[in-house]
């Protein structure tokens, strides 16, 4: 989920954000439990596969979800032989996250925190991986940790969302509500290109065509090599 879009405008504009802005914080905090059912909804069922196309962009062994929710894509991970390893600000999801491992009989390599201020040691992971983040991943200070941790060679990959291609009047509905949450523009993957070069990154956006939805991608490889 993506909160935060136009933070720039006042009025009513403003307050409606606002507004979703803390629908998107409850959601993922304090009634975290509900998120998987919202998700499901809103992508007619195709959450989770959106999320897996992360994994054909990911190579190497150890790799860092941040924003980790409910722990589905960690699982997903682990069953494509990575090593995953989760990172979330929410105690909530970290709950559900750690239930779902246990349940999944993997290891639970979680960690709490942001992703502005990494715990994890330089050159320590050979991909990191964000589906649907807020704006915090185009920040300095996350593309800068970002860089820290991985390997040389590694790469960074974001699913930034996704449009349903039905027209049927569900499929409207939903999109349009999408619109109105300021989500829509998250998934213009040329706007994200900017910030991300300028945190020294080489860039390629991508576009995977589903039955009904289109997803889109960000591929971001450090442009120099990492130092210490």
């Amino acid at each position: 989920m993506r909160i935060g879009q136009e933070q720039g405008r006042t009025g009513h504009s403003g307050v409606w954000q606002r507004l979703v802005g803390c629908g998107f914080r409850l959601l993922y905090h304090e009634l975290a439990c509900s998120y998987d059912l919202v998700a499901w909804l809103v992508s007619f069922g195709q959450w989770r596969a959106w999320g897996r196309t992360a994994l054909p962009h990911l190579a190497g062994g150890r790799v860092l979800e941040l924003g980790h929710g409910p722990g589905h894509l960690l699982v997903a991970l682990a069953a494509a032989g990575l090593r995953p390893v989760g990172l979330d600000a929410s105690p909530q999801m970290g709950r559900l996250a750690r239930r779902r491992l246990r349940r999944a009989g993997l290891g639970q390599s979680l960690a709490r925190g942001q992703a502005q201020r990494l715990p994890f040691a330089t050159h320590s992971f050979d991909g990191v991986v964000a589906t649907f983040p807020t704006v915090y991943i185009a920040s300095a200070a996350t593309l800068a940790e970002v860089a820290r941790v991985l390997r040389p060679g590694g790469r960074l990959v974001v699913v930034l969302g996704a449009r349903l291609s039905g027209r049927d009047p569900l499929s409207r509905f939903v999109e349009w509500l999408y619109l109105i949450t300021g989500q829509r523009e998250a998934v213009d993957a040329a706007a994200w290109e900017a910030p991300f070069a300028a945190a020294g990154f080489d860039v390629r956006p991508l576009q995977v065509a589903m039955k009904r939805s289109q997803v889109y991608l960000v591929i971001a490889e450090p442009a120099i090599p990492n130092r210490t």
